[in-house]
C-alpha cells in the first residue's frame, strides 16, 4: 500500500464519530428496543414477529449484497464519498422517523413499517460502505487497527448513551419526556425518530472536518458507467487476488453469524424471559460496556498481532457465546441443568436462567467490537489503493451476500417449529465455518 499523509486529529476523530452517529440505529432499533417491541407488541406474537423481522432483514441484506459493490465502484470513479454518505444518511433518517407509526397490534398497516425497516437498514449499510472506504486515506497502515477500533469503541459508547436516554428519559419514568403515552408504547416508538435525528446531527463533524477524496472531474453518468466497468474489472481481477477472495469468503460466513447473533439475541431473550423495555435496555447497557472495552483492546491487538489473529480469536469467542445462549431454554441452562426462570416481582435479571444468559452475553459483547473493527482494517490493508471503494463494496457484499440466508432460515424454521430456539443453531455453524476459512488467508505481514 502506498504511503499515506495522515489526516489531522480532528479529521480522524470526526471520521470515527460516524460510528457514534450510526450506532444508535443498530443498538436501539435493530437490537435491544424496537426489534423486540416490534416482534412482541406490534405483531402481537413473538413467534410471528420474529419470523416477519427475519424476512425484513433478509430483504435488506439482499439489497445490500447486490448494490454495495456497484456503489463502491461508482464512488471510486467519481471521487468523493461524502455526498453518498449524506444521501443515504437522509434516507435512513426518514425511514427511522417513519417507525413512530408502529402502533401495537398494527394489523394491515404493518407493511409500511416493514418497508421503513428495510429502507433504513439498507441505507445505513450503504453509508458505511463509503465511510469505511475513507479509512486507508486517513492514517498509516500500522495505525489503522487503532483508528478502526477507536471508531467502533466510540460507536458503542454512542449506543450506550442512546440506551440511557431511552431508559432514563422514556422507559423508566412514570411520565416520560415530552409527555409520551406509555399505554400507546410511544416510549418504544420514539426510538425511531431519535435514532434518525441522532444520525443526521452527529455526521456533521465528519462532513466538515474529515478530508475526502479529490473529485475526478468525471460527470455522474460517466462515473456510473466507469464504476460499473471498474467493478467488472475488479471482479475479474479477484483470480489474481486470491488472498482477498479467501478473506471475503470467510467473512461471508462469520459476519452472517455475527449479525444474526446481534440481531436475534435480544429478540430471543424477550420471548424466552418476557423482558420489558426497561430490562432490555439494562441488558443492552451491560452488553455495550463489555463491547466498548473489547473494541479498544481489539484495536490495540489488531496493530500488535495483526488483523487475522484478532478476527479468529474474536469469532471463536463469539462461537462459545452462541452455544451458551443456545443452551438456555425454559427452566434449563447448559443443555439440561435446571435453572429458575423469571417470576412476577422477582427482580430484574434475578433468575438463574437470566444470569447464565447474561454471562454468555458478556462474552458476546466483548468480542463483537474486535471482530468487526479488525474486519474493516483487514480489507483496508489488503485492498489496492485505487480500487478501495470497490473492494469495500465487495466487503459489504461478502457481509450481506448470505446475510439474508440466516434471517430467512431463522424466520422459516421459527414458523415451521413454532419455537424460537431451534433456529438459533444456524448462528454457531456460520461462525465456525468462517473461522475455519480464515486459515487460508494471509495478511501482508505474513508474506
Amino acid at each position: 500500500m502506498s504511503s499515506v499523509q495522515e489526516a489531522s486529529r480532528l479529521g480522524k476523530f470526526s471520521w470515527a464519530l460516524f460510528d457514534w452517529a450510526n450506532q444508535p440505529y443498530f443498538t436501539v432499533i435493530t437490537t435491544f428496543i424496537f426489534a423486540p417491541y416490534f416482534t412482541s407488541v406490534v405483531m402481537g406474537d413473538p413467534v410471528t414477529g420474529q419470523a416477519y423481522w427475519g424476512y425484513t432483514q433478509a430483504i435488506a441484506g439482499l439489497l445490500i449484497a447486490l448494490l454495495s459493490p456497484v456503489l463502491g465502484s461508482i464512488a471510486d470513479a467519481g471521487g468523493p464519498r461524502k455526498p453518498w454518505i449524506l444521501t443515504f444518511a437522509i434516507l435512513c433518517a426518514l425511514a427511522s422517523i417513519a417507525l413512530w407509526g408502529a402502533v401495537p397490534n398494527q394489523g394491515e398497516g404493518v407493511i409500511w413499517i416493514l418497508i421503513a425497516i428495510i429502507v433504513g437498514t439498507s441505507s445505513i449499510e450503504f453509508s458505511l460502505v463509503f465511510n469505511n472506504a475513507m479509512l486507508p486515506s486517513l492514517t498509516t497502515p500500522n495505525k489503522m487497527g487503532r483508528l478502526s477500533g477507536f471508531g467502533w469503541g466510540l460507536g458503542y459508547i454512542g449506543g450506550l448513551v442512546a440506551l440511557f436516554i431511552v431508559l432514563l428519559g422514556f422507559s423508566m419514568p412514570e411520565t416520560p419526556l415530552f409527555g409520551l403515552d406509555k399505554a400507546a408504547h410511544e416510549h418504544d416508538r420514539i426510538t425511531g425518530p431519535m435514532s434518525g435525528l441522532w444520525f443526521l446531527i452527529f455526521i456533521i463533524p465528519m462532513m466538515l472536518f474529515t478530508p475526502d477524496a479529490i473529485p475526478t472531474g468525471v460527470k455522474k453518468t460517466a462515473a456510473i458507467r466507469k464504476g460499473l466497468e471498474n467493478l467488472l474489472e475488479t471482479i475479474k481481477s479477484l483470480k489474481n487476488h486470491k488472498n482477498i477472495l479467501f478473506y471475503l469468503l470467510a467473512r461471508m460466513f462469520y459476519n452472517d453469524g455475527i449479525l444474526a447473533l446481534i440481531g436475534f439475541s435480544g429478540i430471543y431473550a424477550a420471548g424466552l424471559f418476557g423482558w420489558d423495555t426497561t430490562t432490555l435496555g439494562i441488558f443492552g447497557i451491560l452488553i455495550l460496556v463489555f463491547a466498548i472495552v473489547g473494541s479498544f483492546v481489539g484495536g490495540w491487538l489488531d496493530d500488535k498481532l495483526g488483523s487475522k489473529p484478532t478476527i479468529v480469536i474474536s469469532v471463536l469467542g463469539l462461537s462459545v457465546a452462541s452455544v451458551g445462549v443456545l443452551s438456555i431454554s425454559d427452566g434449563e441452562v447448559l443443555f439440561g441443568l435446571a435453572a429458575s426462570m423469571p417470576v412476577p416481582d422477582g427482580g430484574i435479571l434475578a433468575s438463574g436462567a437470566e444470569q447464565v444468559f447474561m454471562g454468555f452475553s458478556f462474552i458476546m459483547g466483548f468480542f463483537f467490537g474486535p471482530a468487526q473493527a479488525a474486519s474493516r482494517t483487514m480489507v483496508a490493508r489488503l485492498s489496492p489503493p485505487d480500487h478501495v471503494g470497490a473492494f469495500f463494496g465487495l466487503f459489504a457484499f461478502s457481509g450481506k451476500a448470505t446475510a439474508f440466508v440466516a434471517p430467512l432460515l431463522i424466520g422459516v424454521v421459527t414458523s415451521l417449529t413454532g419455537q424460537q430456539r431451534p433456529a438459533m443453531v444456524v448462528i454457531f455453524f456460520l461462525l465456525i465455518i468462517g473461522a475455519a476459512l480464515m486459515s487460508f488467508v494471509r495478511e501482508p505481514s505474513e508474506d
